[in-house]
């Protein structure tokens, strides 16, 4: 191929492959001391039976071209190195069939992930050239490069470091799914790229390439200069873990208990009821539990369902909240200092007026106990006498692996749902689902979940393609749903990937990735969406 088209293909497969917009093993010698005094070292014992394999990583899977049309590429690995301000990540994709059409960069984005804090680093782009990506290029600003079918290229990227120190990331997106315990190797300088070759052989304004190329291909590489602001591309996590009487959201070092009992508070009632006030005291021996070290504020937040007019909707979350805070005084005593909220129906947490009113209203007639908590806190959290959606729980960080064979298959509308063992990341579990068509046309994967939802279920996190999907442990029948990633702007995307046209009976990777639960917790049912209920999904 030796067209201007050759090397658009090859820009967008860049984009998707490596900047499209889980860890580390951190201080796990000491474990933390809990609420009985007991040394929980849990995550220490399970890290010490970990074998990390060493680099380089290879997974094939398919991207997504133009048209429906897709091909078979490979991606490998080759290193990770920080150097205490960025990350530099380089990779090889090669691409195992011809290219029937320009790539669409409709493959999941890639990120780095530490699985631990849960902190996501996505590529860095440089505002002086057109906003391309740093890194690999052939021209400056120019987001085309040139194609080699069959001959491995060389890519190297940067991202920002990541707030700790760590020793494993994980890799996610660019149609390979999930590409665990990726380590990651400290400089002074980042290892130099071989002398660039690429306009030797390669016109850059027709890209018109020498009929032999040689063994190995180099082009420029475009370093971030020291100094740069990389707020935008460090993100984090926010988890949605939900029992029957309380629900716990954590984002970056930020954690919500919510209490949202059937009856917490009664239509127009201040005081909580009698089952609400139980919980109330159980949620302060969380809220021991959970508080980072020289922390003792807790932000005590009332709220109302949206019936009633503001003013008195924000009087009556006030009350509420003086409420809840008396009894967390009874239980907590004098070492904790209180601050209290009303934000009457401003932050409904159910959407209201659909068939499941009744539930979303008694669901958004909550209080909230919101605190910080360490953004490195390696412990599992199994013991006390806490609310159990309160608990986190935190293994190692997963070591690569090969794809394993499909736990279980299901279908919906001719399409095949090829579901994994789940993988658990550090304080995530990773779900990897491969759909597959199971006919000779092309065809969009039908994933509505509308029949699915719980009644009362947050909107956030049951809308999207995989956002929909959620587990449920078989004991306790505590939910967790995909996380979600907060961006730099406010805004929110799931950890989960989108699902594009499907080839006819080619299998496409995707993940979904949710907050994990104890380590003695074996297998989970999983809740498909539109496939439906799957259980006894396996744990590895």
């Amino acid at each position: 191929m030796s067209t201007r088209l050759t090397g658009a293909v090859s820009a967008a497969v860049a984009l998707s492959l490596l900047l499209s917009s889980c860890g580390i093993i951190r201080d796990l010698t000491g474990g933390r001391i809990g609420a009985q005094g007991e040394n929980e070292n849990t995550s220490q014992e399970a890290a010490e039976e970990v074998s990390y394999p060493e680099l380089p990583f290879v997974r094939q899977a398919r991207m997504s071209i133009e048209d429906g049309n897709d091909v078979q590429f490979e991606l490998t690995v080759n290193s990770l190195e920080n150097n205490g301000e960025y990350l530099m990540l380089e990779v090889e994709h090669n691409f195992l069939e011809p290219l029937p059409g320009t790539v669409t960069g409709r493959n999941a984005p890639v990120r780095l992930v530490d699985p631990i804090s849960g902190e996501v680093m996505r590529g860095l782009r440089d505002a002086d050239n057109n906003d391309e990506n740093y890194g690999t290029y052939f021209v400056l600003g120019d987001p085309f490069m040139p194609t080699h079918e069959g001959l491995p290229t060389t890519i190297r990227r940067y991202f920002p470091a990541p707030t700790e120190d760590v020793e494993y990331l994980s890799l996610t997106g660019a149609g390979v799914g999930h590409m665990p315990g990726i380590p990651v190797t400290y400089v002074d300088d980042f290892t130099q790229a071989p002398e660039p070759n690429a306009q030797d052989y390669i016109d850059p304004d027709t890209f018109t390439q020498d009929p032999e190329l040689p063994e190995e291909i180099w082009y420029p590489d475009n370093v971030p200069e020291p100094g740069l602001d990389t707020s935008a591309s460090l993100q984090s996590i926010e988890s949605f873990v939900d029992g029957p009487t309380a629900s716990t959201t954590r984002s970056g070092d930020q954690e919500t208990i919510a209490l949202h009992s059937d009856n917490m508070f009664g239509v127009d009632e201040s005081e909580p009821t009698a089952e609400a006030e139980e919980t109330i005291r159980q949620a302060a021996q969380s809220l021991r539990e959970n508080l980072g070290p020289d922390v003792n504020e807790i932000t005590v937040i009332g709220h109302t369902d949206g019936q009633g007019a503001a003013d008195y909707n924000q009087t009556l979350s006030e009350q509420r909240a003086e409420a809840a805070k008396a009894l967390l005084e009874e239980e907590l005593g004098t070492e904790f200092t209180f601050v209290t909220e009303g934000r009457g129906a401003t932050q409904l947490l159910a959407q209201e007026g659909g068939a499941d009113d009744e539930q979303a209203r008694a669901r958004n007639r909550r209080v909230e106990f919101a605190y910080q908590v360490p953004l490195d806190d390696t412990t599992d959290d199994q013991g006390g006498e806490g609310l159990d959606s309160a608990r986190r729980h935190v293994g190692p960080p997963a070591p690569y692996f090969e794809n394993t064979e499909p736990f279980t298959t299901v279908s919906h509308n001719d399409v095949d749902l090829h579901v994994y063992p789940m993988v658990r990341d550090g304080a995530y579990l990773v779900q990897m689902v491969g759909f597959q068509n199971s006919t000779l046309q092309e065809l969009e994967a039908d994933l509505d979940v509308d029949e699915a939802v719980i009644p009362g279920s947050p909107a956030q996190y049951t809308e999207g393609t995989m956002g929909g999907f959620r587990l449920q442990e078989p004991d306790s029948g505590i939910i967790r749903y995909v996380v979600r990633i907060h961006m730099a702007d406010g805004a929110y995307e799931d950890f989960a990937d989108e699902i594009n046209t499907l080839a006819p009976g080619e299998q496409y990777f995707a993940i979904a990735v949710f907050p994990a639960p104890a380590l003695d917790v074996t297998e989970m049912t999983l809740h498909a969406g539109a496939f439906g209920e799957v259980a006894g999904v396996p744990i590895q």
